[in-house]
């Protein structure tokens, strides 16, 4: 699924450091994360996950990127001292908590494929709840309205430097307009830094 936000926030990730590492498609849709052969690399059945040269692997986005960050630590996408980096830091969690979780919580609560598999990952049935499809929706309409206040001071969302909380963001809203939900037109500094970080090079990956 080329618009899962998790990957695709490390592929963001990749791109804005120039590197180049080999990808491999694992198709969520179908269970394929759930299968016996990837559950011997992550036994949670979640992606993305890293493979490094000497056979360890790393899951969790943020944990790769952090772990990317520190073999590449340019440019600098997680902060470059003590307050930069909590900063950064808080804006991630903020964006990550209080707006993808809602509206992946949304999603796999909606969508047919995921009837059966309401949570991510784990090999074991947890059904759709729609009650708690509607909260997701409601708790993300308020997150854009608490990003879009923020960036009326902010050119983007950690301060004055592209970060991985930008990477998440975009990640979150175009997911967002893949279940037709729309970045809202009163929303003029959300689409003012949604212009611009869309512009970007990495965007496209």
């Amino acid at each position: 699924m080329q618009m899962a936000p998790n990957p695709r926030r490390v592929r963001i990730f990749l791109a804005e450091k120039g590197l180049d590492v080999e990808l491999v498609e694992i198709n969520l849709m179908e269970g394929e994360n759930l299968g016996e052969d990837f559950l011997k690399i992550n036994p949670r059945g979640t992606i993305p996950t890293l493979e490094l040269d000497d056979g360890t692997y790393l899951d969790e986005t943020v944990a790769i990127c952090r772990y990317l960050e520190e073999l590449h630590p340019q440019p600098n996408l997680l902060g470059t001292d003590a307050l930069s980096k909590g900063q950064t830091e808080a804006c991630q969690r903020h964006v990550e908590f209080d707006g993808l979780q809602p509206l992946l919580e949304n999603f796999r609560n909606t969508f047919p494929a995921f009837s059966e598999r309401g949570v991510p990952g784990l090999p074991a049935e947890y059904k759709a709840i729609p009650e708690l499809a509607e909260r997701g929706q409601r708790r993300y309409q308020l997150f854009m309205k608490n990003l879009n206040d923020r960036l009326a001071d902010h050119k983007f969302i950690a301060g004055d430097t592209f970060s991985i909380a930008d990477i998440t963001a975009l990640c979150t809203i175009d997911f967002a307009k893949v279940m037709e939900i729309e970045l809202a037109e009163d929303l003029t500094h959300a689409r003012r830094w949604y212009d611009d970080v869309s512009s970007r090079e990495s965007a496209s990956s």
